[in-house]
């Protein structure tokens, strides 16, 4: 083989491996930034059930909701929500959705730490 066609020949290797490459380059761009959208929008997310939260336990309506539903799951009573307590709707609501939450979070927790006792037993 003469000194021409082996330069020809790696020449034409060489142009391989660089296609490779950018080929290679290009596959790793498009999975890093899948992943940067992915962590983006799982974290807008968060942000705004965070949000939600923070409201909820601000307001005092939701808060009222939540000690009396806990309360009556404590006591081992059915569930009775008194909305007459507060005069608006949006109240009402808040009131509601504080007590539901305060009886089926008491009830679920209790219920895991029977699940735990009879583990262990």
């Amino acid at each position: 083989m003469s000194n021409q066609e082996m330069s020809s020949r790696e020449m034409s290797n060489t142009g391989n491996e660089e296609q490779e490459m950018k080929i290679l380059s290009l596959y790793a761009s498009v999975i890093a930034l899948s992943m940067v959208s992915m962590l983006y929008s799982g974290r807008h997310h968060n942000s705004s059930a965070a949000n939600d939260n923070a409201a909820q336990i601000t307001d005092g309506a939701f808060r009222d909701g939540l000690y009396l539903g806990r309360l009556a799951a404590d006591g081992g009573g059915e569930p009775h929500v008194a909305v007459g307590r507060w005069a608006t709707a949006e109240d009402r609501s808040s009131f509601t959705a504080g007590y539901q939450r305060g009886y089926s979070e008491l009830l679920a927790s209790r219920a895991e730490l029977d699940n735990r006792v009879r583990q262990t037993k």
